[in-house]
């Protein structure tokens, strides 16, 4: 399994440079609403110029809008899955979309109607489409602009738009976010889940067992992988075991401690965190067959 890490849109080459140095095996690109009127042939080739021969691949493309929202945010989900292949990739990270404000069940309809479209686009162009799990500051009666945050969403989501076309992006940072068990739903929505963003989260339990969650103030901290609540290593077996294909792709700029300057150096011990359960999944495997 290849342990990568998600480059920003607007920083990408600065980004695609450190993720070399610091030997991630892959990429994803991670764009936040737009793509910025970017030129996606003339940059992929100059990704695989910087690339050279230092091995890294590129696991995706993330446009994480609203599509539901935006004809520009579906023309360029549109852009990204015919050119997908330029980048030597299947995979297209986004939002489900949301009718802002409304409840998922609200949006849903809407949700059918373009994702349909979308998903037959994604057949044409041989990609997959893969929903990240962010709830975006919304709630099941008062969405913003993902309505693909919770297993009750997915289920009417793939009910709607059944196609193995459409998916997940899963972390279990969201998850821990609701109070879900993220090792259980892994198990339980592992053949939907196309894509693995490394991020975890930790809960302030004490706050939680005096505030309660409904209480306006942040309970939740996500960070990098080995410093969460989540275990990684039983992550990697599920995965492995279920036979998962992709890779991990470490999301950053989100730990309260290695920000900043210390960005690149939580990255880099996320890397080797998650190398090291890779390692001990391995490592149990052959002692199985002995």
């Amino acid at each position: 399994m290849k342990i990568g890490t998600c480059i920003r849109g607007n920083h990408i080459f600065e980004d695609l440079e450190n993720a070399i140095k610091l030997g991630f095996d892959t990429v994803e690109l991670y764009f936040n609403e737009t793509l910025g009127g970017l030129d996606l042939d003339e940059l992929s080739k100059k990704m695989k110029s910087t690339i050279g021969d230092s091995g890294v691949t590129i696991s995706g493309i993330g446009l994480y809008c609203n599509p539901l929202a935006s004809e520009q945010a579906r023309a360029e989900l549109r852009y990204c899955m015919e050119n997908a292949h330029l980048f030597g990739t299947d995979f297209i990270g986004t939002f489900a979309g949301a009718v802002s404000g409304k409840s998922v069940d609200d949006s849903m309809p809407e949700f059918k109607k373009v994702f349909s479209e979308l998903v037959r686009i994604a057949e044409s162009s041989n990609v997959r489409i893969g929903i990240e799990n962010a709830h975006m500051y919304g709630h099941w009666y008062g969405t913003t602009c993902n309505i693909g945050f919770c297993p009750r969403a997915w289920e009417m989501m793939f009910q709607e738009v059944d196609s193995d076309r459409l998916g997940l992006e899963w972390e279990p940072a969201h998850q821990v976010g609701q109070l879900i068990n993220p090792i259980q739903q892994l198990n339980d929505w592992l053949p939907k889940i196309f894509h693995v963003h490394g991020k975890d989260a930790q809960l302030d339990k004490k706050h939680i067992e005096k505030y309660g969650i409904w209480f306006g103030e942040s309970y939740c901290k996500h960070c990098f992988p080995g410093r969460g609540d989540t275990d990684w290593k039983e992550i990697i077996h599920i995965l492995q075991q279920g036979g998962y294909q992709g890779d991990i792709a470490v999301e950053g700029y989100h730990d309260s401690v290695y920000c900043g300057e210390r960005e690149l150096e939580g990255q880099k011990l996320a890397l080797e965190y998650l190398r090291k359960c890779i390692l001990s999944e391995t490592t149990a495997q052959r002692r199985d067959l002995l």
